[in-house]
């Protein structure tokens, strides 16, 4: 090999190193933002657990059949899951097809996830869908974390720690979410409301 392929050659090196390393962060994002545990994202995509851990310590290079194999399991498009930060716009848009949505244990609520992905353990925006009588319970986040509830359409009922509290169309309410708590659909109609929580918010006393 001459210089110049010892030259090209280092800077594939490189390049492989730096997708590399992005492609470890993105997967891990994209795993919390579906609250999922190393062994259920494994279960889920057929890559073997230790793999998946590895990879988010940009510790291996994954084939594309193993990359291809978690952005199905994580419902994104390979090229999401390749893309660098340096390539990422500055406008970023996300069609209604790829905004990821998660579903109540009863089936009853809606809540698609609309918030940036890259502040997911910090930030998350979600916006919720409720039939009548459809409850979203919610273990407890970590301590200090807060969740703001803005109804837009019906009404809601926020239950915290067995202290309840009623929202209705253009109201908002802000509640501690480091305990378990549950929303409800109290309402005859659907209902309609924007989500945020701040996971890492002052601690409230």
């Amino acid at each position: 090999m001459g210089v110049e392929g010892k030259e090209k050659h280092k800077i594939l090196e490189a390049g492989a190193l730096a997708l590399s390393g992005q492609l470890g962060a993105t997967v891990q994002r994209l795993r919390k933002a579906y609250n999922l545990s190393l062994s259920e994202l494994s279960q889920q995509s057929g890559v073997a657990k230790s793999i998946i851990s590895q990879i988010e310590r940009n510790e291996t290079n994954p084939t594309l059949a193993t990359i291809w194999r978690l952005a199905q399991a994580l419902d994104v498009s390979i090229e999401r899951v390749l893309q660098t930060t340096e390539d990422e716009p500055f406008l970023e848009k996300t069609s209604k097809a790829d905004t990821p949505i998660l579903v109540s244990d009863d089936g009853k609520c809606r809540l698609a996830i609309i918030g940036w992905i890259k502040t997911v353990e910090w930030l998350q925006a979600y916006e919720l869908s409720a039939d009548p009588g459809g409850a979203l319970e919610s273990d407890a986040h970590q301590r200090g974390s807060v969740e703001s509830l803005s109804v837009r359409e019906g009404e809601l009922e926020v239950e915290v720690a067995g202290v309840k509290e009623t929202v209705k169309a253009g109201e908002t309410l802000r509640y501690r979410c480091d305990r378990p708590h549950i929303i409800r659909n109290i309402g005859k109609a659907q209902a309609q409301a924007t989500m945020v929580c701040i996971l890492k918010a002052a601690v409230m006393e």
